[in-house]
């Protein structure tokens, strides 16, 4: 089997993003404490976010509006105005966040692009995802960026037939069993776990641990010797 196009995640396979939400959601969970335990506060949270996702998609600025109309809910309409100013400035800092690359991303993705066609396969909204990428310094090794709203099979069927040879001579790699992995294999392609230690509750799943084209890997640096014993 001869690989010829590589996929990959951006928010925790190349550089820390739930990290960065994790960090906020605390600093909301601070801001409204005095309304709601952290319990009733997370549960709620969770809520406007997957009620959410269809109108406002993935990312900071649908989080954002989402942190909003939770503490709007949560005061009964009178949540005071510090809040929502700390809220949305907790949501700019996100947007202005430096990207650094994880460790060891740099040296793989200069190895796969030598043999590969590096396909950048990410959610979230489009402005701060391109200006993600460019922050980075890795957008020279991708031959091609796409940008979805979400990650099925057709997403991955349409994606490498267009930038490759079809998603059977396809590899898609990234840290969500949910978005990266299943629909991935389900499109006919091979797919490879990069675990990252958080993990958004809307993206758990279970590992299709005896899929013949699945493998965990521990690191991006796994890949090119996996794709070596592919072909």
């Amino acid at each position: 089997m001869r690989i010829t196009t590589v996929g990959l995640d951006a928010d925790d396979t190349l550089w820390h993003n739930e990290t960065l939400f994790r960090l906020t959601h605390a600093r909301f969970v601070a801001l409204l404490e005095p309304h709601a335990d952290e319990a009733t506060l997370e549960s709620r949270l969770a809520e406007a976010e997957q009620r959410n996702l269809r109108l406002y998609g993935y990312g900071v600025k649908g989080f954002t509006l989402s942190m909003i109309e939770t503490a709007i809910e949560i005061t009964d309409g009178e949540v005071p105005t510090r809040v929502i100013r700390e809220i949305l400035a907790a949501g700019r800092e996100m947007l202005t966040e430096p990207v650094e690359p994880l460790p060891g991303v740099e040296i793989a993705l200069a190895q796969l692009s030598e043999k590969y066609r590096l396909v950048l396969i990410t959610k979230g909204d489009l402005l701060h995802q391109e200006q993600k990428l460019a922050a980075s310094g890795l957008g020279d090794l991708f031959a091609a960026v796409e940008i979805v709203s979400e990650k099925d099979r057709g997403t991955y069927e349409r994606v490498f037939a267009r930038h490759g040879t079809g998603a059977e001579q396809a590899v898609m790699a990234g840290n969500s069993v949910k978005s990266d992995i299943i629909p991935a294999l389900e499109a006919g392609a091979w797919a490879a776990l990069i675990p990252y230690p958080l993990v958004w509750a809307h993206e758990a799943a279970t590992a299709p641990h005896e899929h013949p084209r699945y493998r965990e890997l521990s690191s991006l640096a796994e890949l090119p010797g996996w794709l070596a014993e592919i072909g």
